[in-house]
């Protein structure tokens, strides 16, 4: 599919600003400060796109709660990549039929890629006369208007128009935390996977302009964060659509240039894409992490044609071997798959074998969810939810044993971790993350959150290690 892309003139984005100033006006006239809540669910590019909902709310005049019974606004941002997720959403949205009988003015909006499918837009339209807003993820930038019609018209707005997808600078942001930020660097994709609907409710990859994205870096760095992670579908192909002969590799390296101590990491990495100088990039600036999480999907060869993967075993294999070459300490993570349509117990013995040769650092692990309009959702599938259970289990128990031998590994050594929260706990009360993004369970003062710190780990289980503050840590 040919597309022209739209980039939202910052106009239009000073329009909203304007709408927002308005809102504000009008919700905060009595001197009270109204309340909004933003539930989210899904990927880290959601949680990208409730920063820009509540930093538009905060425009509007509305601080922020998370008791949906004080709120006088609840966007619920959605996620459509697993029937689950769904089903979690609708239930929730369901029960806040509660807090808008306490709360009669309430208005409750829901948004993001679950309502970007029509039937799913079409259920709500029907089922959930609660919800007075829909809007998909190609109107987050124009939901100050959205929500204005909702409050002049006192009538539903619905918002869902299939769209290729655009890009928007100047949004404002309200972030969770000090330590830890997403940087959305491109949007949508073009691969369709045949078990995949992002292709359909995101749409098309649209890369952001490289010194947008350097801007922004060096702006989170200057505010103190020390965790960024650059966000998109497939980051890998960055810069593709943007004819500047600017890929991603080179922008992992014009971000390691800004001045600082931080950390660069990114998800996802599409391995049909992946790339020595991607890895050699990697090795060779100092602020990116040695994290790639790389979806293998499948270990059968078959399977992967199927759901149209675009590689091999072998070619994932290949780029293993090479990624570990330029890194021979690498965190590698993974997606697999289990039960896509026609999936044979000979396919499933080739991802567990694949996953023993690798042995990823830690694997997520989904069985089959069927997405309406997806081609695998009409592939024939004569297996029973009871057989894929079986490989689920399998799976997990082999996913399990690898990671807590990895764990097992660090035990004596010291690693170099970045302080990023509390726990609430006692005993380890602070929680932290290596260079490969492995968790730390440690023991010290609060001061230390949002610093790099060295630690001596003393034990590891299969999701967690345990340490603590190591002499002249530095």
């Amino acid at each position: 599919m040919k597309y022209e892309r739209t980039t939202i003139p910052p106009e239009e984005i000073a329009r909203q600003l304007s709408i927002c100033h308005k809102i504000f006006d009008r919700v905060t006239a009595d001197g009270a400060r109204p309340l909004a809540m933003v539930d989210t669910y899904g990927c880290q590019q959601n949680e990208a796109d409730s920063e820009k909902l509540r930093g538009y709310l905060a425009e509007m005049g509305y601080g922020m709660t998370q008791d949906e019974f004080q709120a006088d606004v609840i966007v619920v941002n959605t996620c459509a990549v697993r029937e689950h997720a769904e089903m979690r959403v609708l239930g929730n949205v369901g029960a806040l039929n509660h807090t808008k009988k306490a709360k009669p003015d309430q208005i409750i909006a829901v948004c993001g890629c679950m309502v970007q499918q029509e039937h799913m837009t079409e259920k709500i339209r029907r089922s959930y006369p609660i919800v007075d807003l829909v809007f998909g993820p190609h109107e987050l930038w124009r939901f100050p208007e959205l929500f204005k019609r909702v409050l002049d018209r006192h009538k539903r707005v619905f918002a869902t128009e299939q769209n290729p997808g655009v890009v928007a600078e100047g949004i404002p942001r309200r972030r969770d935390g000090s330590v830890k930020a997403w940087l959305s660097i491109m949007y949508g994709c073009n691969n369709f996977c045949t078990y995949c609907v992002v292709p359909y409710v995101r749409g098309r990859e649209r890369s952001r302009l490289p010194e947008e994205v350097v801007a922004e870096a060096r702006e989170l760095v200057a505010s103190g964060y020390k965790d960024i992670t650059l966000l998109g579908q497939n980051v890998n192909s960055y810069g593709r659509d943007l004819g500047l002969d600017v890929d991603f590799a080179d922008l992992i390296r014009m971000i390691n240039d800004i001045p600082g101590d931080f950390l660069i990491r990114f998800m996802t990495s599409h391995p049909k894409d992946a790339t020595e100088k991607l890895f050699r990039t990697m090795a060779e600036c100092k602020k990116c992490a040695h994290h790639i999480h790389l979806p293998v999907q499948a270990g059968s060869n078959r399977i992967l044609k199927a759901m149209n993967r675009s590689y091999t075993r072998e070619k994932y294999l290949g780029e293993i071997a090479s990624a570990r070459r330029w890194m021979p300490d690498l965190v590698l993570t993974t997606d697999i798959i289990v039960g896509f349509p026609g999936e044979t117990d000979e396919d499933f013995a080739e991802t567990l074998s694949l996953c023993e040769e690798v042995r990823y650092d830690a694997m997520f692990t989904f069985i089959y969810s069927r997405r309406v309009g997806t081609p695998a959702a009409s592939m024939p599938d004569p297996y029973t939810r009871e057989d894929k259970q079986k490989h689920f289990d399998a799976l997990t128990e082999l996913a399990n044993r690898i990671s807590a031998e990895k764990h097992r590994a660090y035990i004596g050594t010291k690693q170099r971790v970045l302080v990023d929260g509390e726990t609430g706990r006692d005993e380890y009360n602070l929680s932290a993350r290596t260079n490969g993004g492995r968790l730390v369970h440690l023991k010290g003062d609060p001061s230390l959150v949002g610093q790099f710190i060295t630690v001596e780990i003393i034990d590891g289980n299969t999701w967690a290690l345990y340490g603590k503050e190591a002499e002249n840590h530095g």
